[in-house]
């Protein structure tokens, strides 16, 4: 799954041998990521636990994690992905900080994949992965997606690629119901969770186990070594705060999961979200390998495998995901004490004459927003009163278009309505600045009737696009800095 191509000021890494169609998670192998937090920072070393002969089971650390965990000030970000939905990438080596930041301006993506821990990854050395990386991503709006990549089925076939006592493949012995690989997932997510920790990814966040592919999933010891592997992360992660979520192969590690959700197996307890690798390039959650019954609204699918991907002139060699998880509509927005200033359409006024009578609500949601401007401090009747028209005008001629009568043009109503900050959005952006683009797109034009939701969606993306052509601020359906200048100045 990991991508091996940072920016272009990194040094590629060895290309990994040839693929299978359908293999997920570009799998990459190195030595067991210790944390160790020393004054507040993070550095990432070769751990020097063995795996245990039989049974593959990692020696944990678990006191000085404890000690480590237990002395770290509580952090304050958010728990991710969270809810989304939209487009990210997962790349094996975390991206510098300056490499974020670009993307953040100029890609489609809001989610990224980094890998945190396991034997089996190939970028144990991540010099950029620390807690001050994780909390400036979350803080500039990215959802995380942390990944271990530890023991793998037996039947993939690539493993153990430095030797059993390093990387050992989940153990296939049936004893106490596969209680030796239930054992090694364990370890694994004991040791997931402290470095979760330790970088300031905090409880409620979810931890996606990576299952690399393998090319026969009806393979019955493959098979069920797995489930219980699987099952056993699941339940350990859980224990510890977290939730579970398992990346593989849509043809093996998911079908066999979704055969059990759909046999009911009580002996198999399943991941609350899962991570689809499936190369068709349809950027969707859905695959001809298992049911859409499962897992609704907590699905995420890699739908393009490697490939190099260039945004703001940074090149990052990339795995292309698609995100479907929870409900990420924002709670709705209260104005005035309950004025409606979400409008289909945004139309002109002025005052009542013997044949004109301004739209009550338009006017009602004029005084409402020109009242949270300062500008208007009588009540909100909707009567284009004189105390309307002199707020109005105010409004009007601070913003550099002063007008000797009193009248309400379309213009006026693009740069009320886009007023404030200027965040980028794009698709999987929610709350009150998406809110402010779309009613302000929708009052320069009104034809397009743009839905009023404050999520960035592929509709919202689509008049953004429109509207950015008209506008002259590029071909992108996402808001830029040009975007929110147009709107500034009432273009339409």
């Amino acid at each position: 799954m990991s991508a091996r191509l940072t920016p272009t000021s990194i040094r590629r890494s060895p290309a990994p041998s040839a693929r299978r169609r359908g293999r997920s998670l570009r799998t990459a192998v190195g030595t067991l990521s210790a944390v160790v937090a020393l004054a507040g920072l993070v550095t990432v070393q070769a751990s020097t636990q063995t795996a245990a002969q039989g049974s593959g089971a990692a020696e944990p650390a678990a006191t000085l994690v404890a000690a480590q965990v237990a002395a770290k000030k509580k952090s304050t970000n958010p728990p991710t992905p969270g809810a989304f939905t939209g487009y990210g990438f997962d790349q094996c080596l975390a991206p510098s900080q300056a490499a974020m930041d670009v993307w953040l301006k100029h890609s489609p993506f809001l989610a990224v994949g980094i890998y945190i821990s396991g034997n089996s990854r190939h970028c144990r050395n991540q010099p950029n992965l620390t807690p001050t990386w994780v909390s400036n991503q979350l803080a500039k709006g990215w959802k995380l997606l942390p990944i271990t990549l530890g023991p793998q089925s037996s039947c993939v076939g690539r493993y153990p690629k430095y030797g059993k006592n390093i990387d050992p493949t989940i153990s296939t012995s049936k004893t106490g119901s596969w209680a030796a690989a239930r054992k090694q997932a364990v370890a694994e997510a004991d040791t997931a969770v402290a470095t979760a920790r330790n970088l300031g990814i905090v409880p409620g966040s979810t931890l996606f186990y990576d299952l690399e592919g393998w090319s026969d999933y009806r393979n019955a010891t493959c098979r069920e070594a797995s489930l219980a592997f699987l099952s056993a992360w699941t339940v350990q992660v859980r224990k510890l705060g977290y939730k579970s979520g398992v990346y593989s192969s849509a043809g093996s590690g998911m079908r066999v999961l979704d055969d059990a959700r759909k046999e009911r197996r009580s002996d198999v307890t399943l991941p609350d979200q899962i991570w689809i690798a499936r190369w068709d390039g349809k950027a969707n959650t859905s695959t001809s390998y298992i049911s859409d019954a499962g897992w609704k609204k907590a699905r995420i699918k890699q739908y393009r495998g490697g490939h190099d991907e260039t945004w703001g002139g940074v090149k990052i060699n990339i795995d292309s995901n698609y995100l479907d998880l929870g409900d990420s509509t924002p709670a709705k927005e209260t104005h005035c004490g309950g004025v409606r200033v979400d409008l289909i359409r945004y139309r002109a006024l002025k005052p009542k004459t013997a044949s004109y009578t301004p739209s009550a609500p338009v006017v009602k949601a004029l005084q409402c927003l020109l009242t949270e401007k300062g500008l208007y401090r009588g009540r909100i009747t909707g009567n284009f009163n004189k105390a309307t028209g002199k707020a109005a005008g105010a409004w009007q001629q601070a913003t550099g278009r002063p007008t000797s009568t009193v009248r309400w043009r379309r213009l006026d109503w693009v740069t009320l309505l886009s007023a404030g900050t200027r965040p980028m959005l794009k698709t999987g952006s929610t709350g009150p600045d998406v809110r402010r683009v779309q009613r302000a797109v929708g009052a320069a034009m009104p034809k397009r009737k743009v839905p009023i939701t404050g999520r960035y969606d592929a509709t919202t993306a689509a008049h953004v696009a429109a509207y950015n052509k008209v506008a002259g601020a590029g071909k992108t359906g996402q808001v830029k800095s040009a975007t929110w200048a147009r709107l500034a100045r009432g273009v339409y």
